[in-house]
Formats: structure tokens, sequence, C-alpha cells
């Protein structure tokens, strides 16, 4: 680095700088940053990039609106007294330095728990505690470390960025120059005259020259800026030979018409820049048009429990309009900010803010999207609709993540890890042939070489194969995470099914009682205890049992793999497991759910089940490819029926405990299994997250499990097998996308090598190979949803 910069932020410092530490600094805000990163042992941000701060701007009192309550309350997205959360858009984010301090906040204020950044977004989320800190010191602190967010105060959002005309701008300059450059060049062109080329040849060659540098030193900076960032941490990007080939034809083009050996290549130059600009225009339109990330957010799975004159009807939460009355259920998630109603509210904000810490919620006090219900049954009411992209958020936090991707290479990383490299290679090369055989059609070989062989439609085969199946996967109610399931999806080779409420049907499932005869009083706890849980079993004897008063129970409690309690007044009840209830276990192989009132064994409801439709077909489809296993923690009464209903191969395993079934996947994935685990997202959370991919079953109830890769509608079970055909020729598309941007860069490449391509040429070829790319993926993904349309 340059004696003469600043240590933090790399500008040059005045004729009277600061010096500290041995360090020089151009002001005092940066050695305040510097100074604050010392105290606090993080001086090894300046390890990942030279000078990655920038210079602190002078904010005492800006920020004094930012201790008002109701500003507060605008601004951040959660706040219960004590946790508060705020996504605020910072936009000087630029390199990994600015996401590893960003990320490590609370280092430098105890009271922050957690942030993390959005880098293509530019923004932060910082969970905070009120008690130590607040959103005034918060941003302050931002702003002291040279991280000054922006907030808008007009409509009270924070992260509200402005939209971003520079490509346009760039583009215009460049198309402006590329015009006048060529209006310039026809005397040179044909050759008009001695008037012309004599008189005139220096004056226009001038111009050119100037017309150009707007062009290289900005409409093509990003390229450039790219690049070196990316040399500088020994990274060969794709923008490497784009600036290369800028570069090469600037310096060639000016060393020519200083020294009057020609009128350069600025023609080639101004319209190289113009035409990739306009490819990046064209593709960042195509990209917003198809918007694969909004459209599927749109779809979002979750069903929630309406209650409208007295009767419960399911709704999807993207119904939910201000007002409604909203029944949550035990492991039920709030998908949208409400107030209490009744009920006993023990909420759980671990999706929203990372800690599990339970809080009481009395009727009157406000919830908040995003909190789990995990004491029975409450009753709220909307305050406001749902926003997809904050449940989507929530689904995808860093916290829940087991990062089953840390040891998933993707098929585009595979492919295109040495692609930079080998295009160098190629040019310098056929470069160094030519400048033998013929040096004047050696700087365009070069360029040519460089710009053909952009490596845009390898690195835009996948985001646009995969996001749009994201989409049409969204539409036929199979809800995926993100597109890295999808590969993963593709990769399977054993699938394990949970038994009750995945393969067996809650709805049409029918029960036989065989006991004591119920007390009215106790029809009435039995019915409201099972109102509150979210089992199939429950929710299956639920639908059975006649209609009774809806009442306020005094205790719920639910033992998941065991069973439920709760009581009302002087009431107790118990219902579970024969073991759970204090009864014997008998030696009939069925499906049992047993009751005690008041410590007294009262008698059992015996199961039939009913198994979803397609079932066999499906396993049959699957036994061809995969392994296929039922785990259950049921007993073995259903063992005969379903050797009848399924594949001779398929393992059966029954009396399985959630630590039996999460023992089990891991096993067999230490022997090599890539497991795809299908289970109803409650007593499978643990196997759900431990599988490569893991799918939890949706029937109109809202279980919203972090551990689930994807989740399946209910009625699309019988189509599984061609959702994870339909990921595996995916994957196809995108390989045959590489065959073709293979094909086009053999060819254009050829013709580069052999001096039979001008550089302006290819890039008007590049973009053009990049948008047949994202036509070629679309067009085929579209028509692969065609065909599961048809076959659903």
């Amino acid at each position: 680095m340059n004696q003469d910069n600043c240590f933090h932020c790399g500008d040059v410092c005045d004729s009277d700088p600061i010096f500290y530490n041995e360090k020089k600094f151009c002001c005092n805000g940066c050695k305040t940053v510097y100074e604050i990163f010392s105290e606090n042992d993080l001086t090894c941000y300046y390890d990942l990039e030279v000078s990655p701060g920038a210079t602190p701007k002078d904010i005492e009192g800006k920020y004094d609106f930012l201790s008002q309550e109701n500003i507060i309350e605008k601004l951040t997205e959660f706040n219960d007294g004590k946790t508060q959360i705020v996504t605020l858009y910072i936009p000087h984010i630029h390199c990994s330095s600015c996401i590893w301090i960003l990320e490590n906040l609370n280092k430098l204020n105890s009271g922050i728990s957690s942030s993390q950044v959005n880098f293509g977004k530019k923004q932060v989320r910082v969970t905070y505690h009120t008690n130590t800190t607040s959103l005034k010191e918060t941003v302050c602190l931002l702003s002291n470390i040279g991280y000054e967010p922006y907030i808008s105060l007009d409509d009270f959002k924070t992260g509200r960025k402005q939209v971003n005309r520079s490509l346009i701008y760039k583009l215009g300059i460049a198309g402006f120059a590329f015009g006048n450059v060529m209006f310039l060049s026809f005397p040179e062109y044909f050759e008009v005259g001695e008037f012309w080329l004599e008189k005139y040849k220096h004056l226009f060659r001038w111009l050119m020259f100037f017309f150009s540098l707007p062009v290289v030193f900005y409409a093509g900076q990003d390229y450039f800026i790219s690049a070196f960032k990316g040399l500088r941490k020994k990274l060969l990007n794709i923008d490497v030979p784009i600036a290369l080939g800028i570069a090469v034809l600037f310096l060639r083009s000016s060393v020519d018409i200083i020294f009057d050996l020609g009128s350069g290549f600025f023609d080639s130059l101004t319209g190289l820049v113009f035409f990739l600009l306009l490819g990046k225009f064209f593709q960042q339109k195509t990209y917003s048009f198809l918007s694969f990330e909004r459209d599927y957010k749109s779809y979002f799975p979750i069903a929630i429990t309406k209650i409208k004159d007295g009767h419960e009807t399911p709704i999807q939460v993207y119904d939910i309009k201000k007002g409604d009355r909203l029944l949550i259920r035990n492991e039920e998630l709030i998908p949208a900010d409400g107030i209490l109603i009744s009920g006993n509210a023990q909420i759980d904000y671990s999706f929203v803010t990372g800690e599990s810490k339970t809080v009481n919620k009395q009727s009157g006090d406000k919830l908040f999207a995003g909190g789990k219900q995990t004491s029975g049954l409450i009753e709220m009411e909307a305050l406001k609709s749902v926003e997809q992209s904050y449940l989507t958020q929530l689904w995808s936090h860093d916290v829940f993540n087991q990062n089953k991707e840390e040891h998933f290479t993707t098929l585009t990383n595979t492919i295109s890890k040495r692609f930079t490299i080998t295009i160098l290679s190629i040019a310098i090369i056929a470069t160094s042939y030519w400048l033998s055989a013929d040096a004047s059609k050696a700087l365009n070989v070069f360029t040519s070489v460089l710009i053909i062989a952009c490596p845009c439609a390898i690195a835009l085969a996948a985001p646009f194969t995969l996001g749009n199946l994201l989409r049409i996967f969204g539409k036929m109610k199979f809800y995926v995470k993100n597109a890295t399931v999808i590969e993963q999806l593709a990769n399977i080779n054993t699938i394990i099914f949970d038994k009750t409420g995945t393969i067996t049907s809650n709805k049409k499932s029918t029960a036989t009682y065989e006991g004591d005869i119920l007390s009215s009083s106790e029809e009435l706890l039995l019915k409201n205890t099972l109102r509150g849980s979210n089992h199939p079993l429950s929710r299956a004897l639920y639908n059975i049992l006649e209609e009774h008063q809806i009442i306020t129970l005094n205790h719920f409690e639910e033992h998941l793999g065991k069973g439920i309690e709760a009581s009302y007044n002087n009431e107790h009840i118990k219902i579970g497991s024969a073991s759970f209830v204090g009864a014997k276990e008998t030696s009939v192989l069925e499906t049992n759910v047993h009751i005690s009132s008041n410590n007294y064994y009262k008698g059992k409801f015996t199961f039939y089940n009913s198994y979803r439709r397609g079932l066999s077909k499906l396993f049959n489809e699957l036994k061809k490819d995969y392994d296929l296993a039922i785990l259950s923690g049921d007993n073995a009464g259903e063992l005969e029926n379903l050797k009848k209903l399924l594949p001779s191969k398929t393992k059966l395993i029954f009396n399985q405990k959630p630590d039996d079934k999460l023992e089990y996947i891991k096993y067999h994935q230490s022997e090599g299994a890539k497991v795809l685990m299908v289970g109803d997202g409650l007593n499978d959370a643990g196997a759900l997250a431990q599988s490569n991919v893991g799918v939890a079953l949706s029937e109109n109830v809202n279980v919203f499990s972090p551990a689930c890769d994807a989740i399946l509608d209910a009625s699309k079970f019988s189509q599984l097998f061609q959702f994870i055909k339909a990921s595996k020729q995916a994957i196809t598309i995108i390989k045959w996308s590489f065959i073709l941007s293979l094909i086009y860069n053999c060819i254009g490449i050829y013709f580069a090598v052999t001096g039979q391509l001008a550089p302006v040429i290819a890039a008007i070829l590049m973009p053009l190979s990049s948008i047949s790319i994202v036509v070629f993926t679309t067009v085929s993904t579209n028509f692969l949803g065609r065909k599961l349309r048809k076959k659903g």
C-alpha cells in the first residue's frame, strides 16, 4: 500500500496526517475505527483486504430521532421489549472484509447478539438486547466504523434502496461514443481523398481517443474493478479476460495515434464495451422479468386455521387479512403480527431471534410473526397480512441451517473451476503465434479470444434452470427451500418414509373405541385437548369425534413420541401410548391411542389406517432406482397390510423413537447413502435435519419445521417420483447448456485464434450466446413443467 494513504480507508492523507501505533490515518474518524478494532482484537479485518474501510462521517446528534418509540416501532421488524431486530441497508458493503466486520458486530457491542449480511441486497440484519443497547447505538456504531446505514424517514422504512440507473447511464455513454467514433472512422474506412485524410485525420483520431476515455474509465469500470478485486484475492473471475481485452485495445490504440502508426482500434473498443453492456442490460431485464424468487415466495406453503362465526376453516397464509381471527395450535407458527385473544401463550421466538427461550404472553399482548406456540392452543387477531419474503427468510435462518451444502459442490463450480485460466492460456498461445506470423493480427486475436470465450452462459445456466424449476414446483405445491436442494435431490439413492401422517391419510382414518364409557365432561376435555395438537393421530381422532363446546384449558403439554396431557378445572386427561397413560401393553398388533382420566385408565381408540392414494404405484416407481424404507413410531400392527401394498424389498421398521430415526439415517449416510427423508415435520424434525434432503408433508396444518428442505402438499404425495425425476432432468438441461456453451466457445475460439473474428463481433456474439442459453433453459424447464402438470 502507498505510504501516503490512510491505513483504514486508503484515501490520500493531506499535509497534516494523524499517526497512531506507527500507522498513518487521514482523519480522527479512521483512527477511532482502528482503535475500536484494536481494543476488540479485530485487526485481522485489515488482513482480508488492504484499506477496506470507509471514512466515518460526523454523526453527533444525527440519529437522535431513533430514540423515539413510534419510529423504533416502524423501523424494527421484531420488538418484544427485550429483543429488537432491524434490517438496515448499508451502501458501503462491497467486499469480504465488509461481510466479516458486519457479522462480528457482537464483538464491538456486547448488546448485539447476532448480525447477518445479505451481500446481494447490501443489507445487514441485526438482533440486539434493548437492556444493554438501542437502535440508535447500533446505527451509531455502524456509522463509526464506516458503514453508515441509509434510512428513509419518508415512509419509515430501512433498507429502501433507490433505483440503480448506473447501467443505463453507462450504456448511453458507450452508445453515444460508439456512434461518434464510427462516424469519425468513415474517412479512413473508405479512404475518401487527400483532403480528409491529410488535413483532418489527426484531429479525427484524437477525437476518437477522447470519446474512448469515458467509455474505458466510466462505462467499462465495473469490469476493471471486479477483475482487480479478484486478482487481489488471487482469484481469476470471469471479468479478468474482458478487462484485459479492453485494456489491451485502449493501450494499443493510444500508442498508434501518439506515434502516428495508424488510427487504432477505437471503433472496436467502444463497440466492444457498448455491446457488453447491452448484453448485461438484456440479461438483467430477462432475469427481472422471469422473477423466480418473487414468484416462488408468492406460493409459500403454510396453511392456518381461521375462525369465522364459530366455524374453523383452513386457509393459506397469504389469504390472511387484517382483523381475521386465527387459531394457533401447539407447535404451530404465528404467520402474522397480531393480538392474543385467549389461551395460554408460551411463544418460542427462536425462529426470529435465534434464542430458544420461551416468552409468556397474556390476553391483549402483541404477538410477532415467526413465533412458535409451545403450550397448547391460542386464538389471536391478525394486525396485518402476511409478508411472504419474511416467512421465507425465517425458513432459511442461519441458526437452523445445518449447512448441508458445506460438503456439496454444485455442478457449475465443478465445471467452471479452471475455465478462466484455460481461456487465458489459449489467448496467450494464439497471440504468441500471431506475433511471429502476422503481428498486425495479434492484438485482434488476443482480444477476440478473451471476449468470445466469456463464461457468462455457463454462469447463467444453473440459476435460470433451477430458478425456473423452483417456481414450477411451487405452483404444483412442492415448495423447495433453494436451488441447491434440487441438485441434492437429483443425487439421492435412498428414500425413507415415516408412516403415520405421511403414507397414511388423517382425513380418511376410522377408529373404534373399546373401554369404559367417557362422561360428558371427559368427552369435552378429550375433544379440546386434541384440538390443540398437530400430531397426525390427534388430528385424525379430533375429526372423528363429535362437535363439543370450545373451552380454554388450564394446562396443556405435548410429549413428543409419547402423547399429550391437559387439565380443565379439576379434570386431568392423558392421551397417547399405553405406557404414557399407565396402561398395560397389549400384544395385539394394532395402532392404538390410549386414554386415562384423573390417573384412571378409561380405554383405547383403535385406528384402521387409510393409506394415501397412489401409494403402491409410487413405491413401485421408486423401487427401480432407490433403496426404500419405512420408519414408524407405531407398533407393527400394520406390518402385514404394508407387505401386501409395498414392493418386497422395502424395509419396514417399527417402534422407532425420533432419535432412533435420526441414528438410522446417520448410519446409512456413513455407508455412502444419499438420503431423502419424508416425514410429518413434527416428530421427524431430527431425521429431516440429518438427511441430505428432508421433505415435510403438509396437510392443512401450520407445522413449519426449519429442519426441512422442502414442503410437499399432501395432495401431491403420489407425484413425489415425478418431482425427483424432474430434478434429475433439470441437471441434464444444465449439462446440455454447458455443452451448447462449449460448442459456442469452440467455434468462436477457432475463428478468433485464426484471426477471422473482430473484437466488436465477439462482443455482439457473447451476449447473444448467453441470451440463447437463457432461452434454452427457460423453454426446456417450462416444457418439463407442462409434462409434470399432465401427469398430475
